[in-house]
């Protein structure tokens, strides 16, 4: 390529008779600057790292997920059979399944307090039932139902 370039000239040069034009060889075109993989490389590289990320985040809501399920069910306030909290009924000293030795002073009412302090009427009505009375002696072995 060629390109035109016009020069003024100052007063104290010669003046010929028409314009001084001079050919100045043109500078070739610079390439734009560009390193490194093509586009297309560069977002086939993007999804995959989205799919990496997406993967990642699934794993890891399943990962709590478990967790929460293996916890114990007492964390979510979970109840036993009795109608007591999980925390409530490992902390009494009487518990379904156990045999208690009736005491010297023990009634129904106070084992049904022991078996559910909370609502004690239904630990009574099945000692009741278990018993077939609503009398027990000191010595009787009594099956917590």
């Amino acid at each position: 390529m060629v390109a035109v370039e016009v020069l003024e000239i100052t007063e104290s040069e010669e003046i010929t008779a028409g314009p001084y034009l001079r050919l100045v060889a043109a500078r070739p075109t610079p390439q734009p600057f560009r390193q490194g993989p093509s586009l297309s490389q560069r977002r086939a590289a993007r999804v995959r790292a989205t799919q990496r990320r997406r993967r990642a985040a699934v794993a890891l809501v399943l990962m709590i997920a478990l967790t929460i399920l293996a916890l114990p069910g007492h964390t979510f306030g979970a109840t036993n059979g009795a109608g007591l909290s999980s925390d409530l009924a490992n902390s009494t000293v009487l518990a379904s399944g156990m045999d208690y030795v009736v005491q010297s002073g023990d009634t129904i009412n106070s084992i049904a307090e022991n078996v559910n302090p909370v609502d004690p009427s239904f630990a009574r009505a099945m000692l009741v039932h278990e018993l077939r009375s609503s009398v027990v002696v000191p010595g009787e072995h009594v099956l917590i139902p």
